[in-house]
């Protein structure tokens, strides 16, 4: 979900913040966008609830990126549910992993997920950008863990 949509409490909007700084603090040239999804019904269905999604877009296609964005997705399971006005709603939330995703105009160019086993598939960024983007998923455990 469009993480401007999941900025619903203080607490939550600092920590999607803090992920954004940690991201830029490596890549200056990257700009947000906290609203990656299109808000039409066909894609608002696709949509996981249960994540924090943003994209960073560089200024061109770049080399050592093998990519011109990234879509980043904090994914969770919810620990809890409580009944809000007869509906059921998470009440506490942790990380389960991160999907990150590199993409052109042809499309998805490589993927990185830490749900499996933190390995590249599709055309791999060169290693120094994979090594700060493996960096950055760990940053983003400890960031959402506390």
């Amino acid at each position: 979900m469009n993480a401007a949509q999941q900025a619903t409490d203080i607490t939550l909007a600092s920590k999607i913040a803090s992920a954004v700084s940690l991201f830029r603090s490596e890549f200056p040239d990257a700009k947000v966008d906290l609203k990656p999804w299109a808000e039409d019904i066909d894609t608002q269905e696709l949509v996981d609830p249960d994540s924090i999604d943003f994209c960073f877009h560089f200024p061109g296609w770049s080399r050592r990126w093998q990519s011109r964005s990234v879509l980043v997705q904090i994914r969770f399971c919810a620990d809890a549910m409580t009944i809000v006005d007869d509906t059921f709603e998470p009440t506490a939330r942790n990380v389960i992993g991160l999907e990150v995703a590199g993409f052109d105009f042809r499309g998805k160019q490589w993927r990185l997920s830490t749900v499996n086993d933190w390995q590249f598939e599709g055309v791999q960024p060169q290693p120094e950008i994979a090594d700060k983007l493996k960096q950055f998923c760990r940053q983003i455990f400890e960031l959402f863990s506390s």
